[in-house]
């Protein structure tokens, strides 16, 4: 029987593969410690990194680029309230950030054409603007192939699921879901990493004995797959995460203090932050987490107000002082995006603003970033970047650059085809310090 591969490298086969095995409760790669460090700078101060990805396209408007002295068309409700660093304002919902504004970075004027949502979000989720040809892998399967990891540890942990794919890669380098929020206080199950809700160490000898048969079933077939190249690495690996305390600790943010708790408050967004600190303490590389809610084409400032704004004042707050407070902040770089910023100009009829691709914000700390800044400018009217601005594909540049990951490198696809890590960006040397 012939196989083919499709334009994006991903072979038939593969697919049923991944499809067998997903049915019958695994996950392929996700565990899989396979990527050797290869070429990183060793004066880099990142060793791991926190992506939090804002989905719907949270408005630069009413957050961190408030222009309150433009028309009322444009301008908004909410006023500027001033941060710990003088000259810097935003957002009056945003006062416990404007009190950490020491330890983080605002790019402003951060501009591209991409105003669908999946598409946004697959060019700020990889740094690269997204082609029908070609799947470009996200930040956390570089990072899972570059940077070498604690093998009872997955590399790349994503809260509750991420928009990153492995691209041309492939599927050893994609995330480990929790498929779940956690709530501060009580323990997180993971559920093919926890030994609770009945799941038993037998349960896991079964699922190895199954992945058995499934080598023994498609072992006819082409050796050089990427999913057959790494099964029995994920059998063995699988089994050792699950029966590790180091790894069921490292999800357990129960075991957190409560008065260091207490910061992050009672949000989905304030627990998965808390995580995500634990898992690079515990040696994790790369954690992403995502927000939902930001998509107000309708009712834009009641719901920034009452919903969005004050989670992420409390959560991000505490996540910077936190991993200061670990002594993690210059070992872990923290990039805060959406897929795109929304409309200056008011949407009248339905009291909210829509999407913007052309004038955005991104935050940015950590891992050697200058905080207490603010880089790039938008018009008067938040409308474009007043100068040359940022692109996606720079922010990528340097957030790679953070991790001493050369973002110039290239891999070869399946088919061999040459391709940059980030094909089009320019790392912005003001970032660091």
């Amino acid at each position: 029987m012939a196989f083919f591969q499709n334009c994006e490298g991903t072979g038939r086969r593969d697919i049923l593969r991944a499809g067998v095995v997903g049915a019958a409760g695994l996950s392929l790669a996700n565990y899989i410690q396979l990527a050797q460090a290869d070429q990183l700078n060793k004066q880099a101060k990142a060793k791991s990194a926190i992506f939090i990805n804002l989905n719907g396209g949270p408005s630069h408007m009413d957050t961190f680029d408030l222009k309150p002295d433009a028309p009322d068309e444009y301008r908004g409700e909410f006023s500027p309230i001033a941060t710990k660093i003088p000259g810097i304002y935003i957002s009056e919902h945003l006062p416990k950030l404007a009190q950490t504004m020491d330890k983080f970075c605002i790019l402003r004027g951060v501009s591209h054409s991409v105003a669908a949502h999946q598409l946004g979000t697959e060019y700020v989720n990889s740094g690269n603007r997204p082609l029908p040809s070609l799947e470009f892998p996200g930040y956390g399967a570089v990072v899972s192939k570059e940077m070498n990891g604690d093998p009872e540890l997955p590399k790349f942990v994503a809260i509750p699921r991420s928009q990153q794919r492995p691209g041309y890669l492939g599927v050893r380098y994609a995330p480990m879901n929790t498929s779940a929020t956690p709530t501060i206080g009580s323990p997180f199950r993971v559920r093919g990493m926890s030994l609770g809700a009945g799941l038993t160490v037998e349960d896991v000898e079964k699922r190895n004995n199954l992945l058995g048969r499934l080598d023994r079933t498609f072992g006819e077939f082409e050796a050089e797959s990427q999913l057959l190249d790494g099964l029995d690495q994920f059998g063995q690996q699988a089994h050792a995460m699950i029966t590790s305390r180091k790894s069921r600790d490292a999800f357990d943010i129960s075991k957190e203090s409560p008065e260091f708790a207490k910061s992050f408050g009672e949000s989905n967004l304030g627990a998965s932050c808390l995580l995500g600190l634990r898992l690079v303490e515990a040696g994790v590389r790369f954690v992403t987490v995502t927000n939902g809610g930001w998509d107000t084409h309708r009712d834009n400032w009641n719901a920034l107000s009452t919903r969005q704004l004050p989670p992420l004042d409390e959560a991000l707050s505490a996540l910077f002082n936190g991993l200061e407070e670990r002594g993690l902040l210059e070992s872990t770089v923290v990039y805060v995006t959406g897929e795109f910023g929304r409309t200056p100009k008011i949407n009248t009829e339905r009291n909210g603003r829509d999407h913007y691709p052309r004038n955005m914000f991104m935050l940015m700390a950590g891992g050697g970033v200058k905080g207490g800044q603010v880089l790039g400018e938008s018009d008067e009217k938040g409308t474009l970047p007043k100068n040359e601005g940022f692109s996606p594909d720079d922010v990528a540049a340097s957030f790679y650059h953070s991790l001493g990951i050369n973002h110039e490198k290239e891999y070869n696809t399946t088919t061999g085809r040459p391709v940059m890590i980030v094909r089009n960006g320019t790392v912005i040397k003001d970032l660091f310090a």
